[in-house]
């Protein structure tokens, strides 16, 4: 079911000036006039600067779109900030597993990435980085609500606690419908590869919290770390049902899956994304025995087509990029034992 990333998010305001809020000159509302977004671009720099934070800032507003598409693909930004309008950029750290973007719906948004189930551990180093930011900034704060953002369902902790899983048993045995049910009804939002408003390519889902008023960070923590362990188990449960009631069947769909992954002269990314899923289900269950699971990983994210124009180093359109996908996929899956680049 990896690789589980286990994302944490925290959406901040600063400066800003809503009733019962900290007095400040930041509005929370959008849209945000170019000034305003300027000036919070740059309180926000001299903030990092003065404390030390070691991360590197990208002008987001400058960026061509393949670059601004690039690092939505490696998930250092949404598709808000990468699509949105007027100065905004992101700050990351040197693993990249840390990211802050300025200017998107609120006028913060930390992220922190580990993969394993540490959500514990990702809260630390999401707490520590918010409290380096908050000696150096004022977030507009209520006594009575807590932090106050743009959007209402952020109030409160303005925390979200995100695990990533992948469950392609679930789909095939036509089970996730009633997973996500479950889900919501204890208020968990079930969301795509890329979070909000994305589509659940490869079967990858986002399962996070979707309350952030009136429960405290580690009660949001507790109840991802309670629920996620048994959402693995079902997915788990459902493949041992897979092999046991359809063992020929699936070692025919990912021996499939594979075959095309290695002799295609031309393929999407939303197929390739398809039959890779199947392929590391494949690995998992003992299917394929010459190929790593890293490897497989890498090859969700460097299939992407802003990540493979890069590779290519030349921007191509969407047949051309179908060709260098197969290409690629080809050289990295040849004969022999595949294992991740350094």
């Amino acid at each position: 079911m990896a690789p589980r990333h286990r994302a944490r998010e925290r959406h901040r305001d600063v400066l800003a000036d809503p009733p019962g809020a900290q007095p400040g000159r930041f509005p929370l509302h959008q849209p945000r006039q170019p000034g305003e977004k300027a000036e919070i671009e740059s309180t926000f720099q001299a903030a990092v600067a003065k404390a030390g934070i070691d991360v590197t800032y990208i002008d987001v507003n400058s960026l061509p779109p393949l670059d601004r598409q690039f690092l939505r693909e490696r998930q250092l930004i949404s598709n808000e900030l990468a699509t949105g309008e007027g100065p905004r950029g992101v700050a990351f750290g040197p693993r990249e597993n840390v990211s802050i973007m300025v200017n998107e719906e609120d006028h913060l948004r930390t992220q922190v990435m580990l993969s394993g189930l540490t959500l514990h551990e990702v809260w630390e180093q999401i707490n520590r980085l918010d409290d380096q930011l908050e000696d150096q900034l004022a977030y507009a704060y209520s006594p009575l609500l807590g932090y106050l953002t743009a959007c209402p369902t952020n109030v409160g902790t303005g925390i979200r606690v995100g695990v990533m899983l992948h469950l392609p048993a679930l789909v095939q045995t036509k089970q996730i419908d009633k997973v996500f049910r479950a889900l919501q009804k204890i208020n968990l939002a079930v969301r795509g590869l890329y979070g909000e408003g994305s589509q659940a390519f490869g079967d990858f889902y986002q399962i996070s919290n979707q309350q952030t008023l009136g429960r405290s960070e580690l009660e949001l923590i507790r109840i991802l770390s309670d629920v996620v362990p048994q959402v693995i188990q079902y997915e788990r449960t459902a493949r041992t049902a897979l092999m046991n009631e359809r063992r020929q069947h699936l070692h025919d769909q990912v021996s499939r899956a594979y075959g095309v992954l290695k002799t295609a002269h031309t393929i999407s990314s939303e197929e390739t994304m398809h039959l890779l899923s199947s392929v590391r289900m494949g690995i998992n269950l003992g299917l394929i025995d010459d190929l790593a699971i890293a490897t497989v990983n890498e090859l969700f994210i460097q299939t992407q087509p802003a990540f493979l124009q890069k590779i290519q180093g030349n921007e191509l359109g969407v047949e051309e990029r179908n060709v260098a996908r197969a290409s690629y996929l080809r050289s990295r899956l040849s004969n022999g034992r595949h294992t991740a680049t350094p």
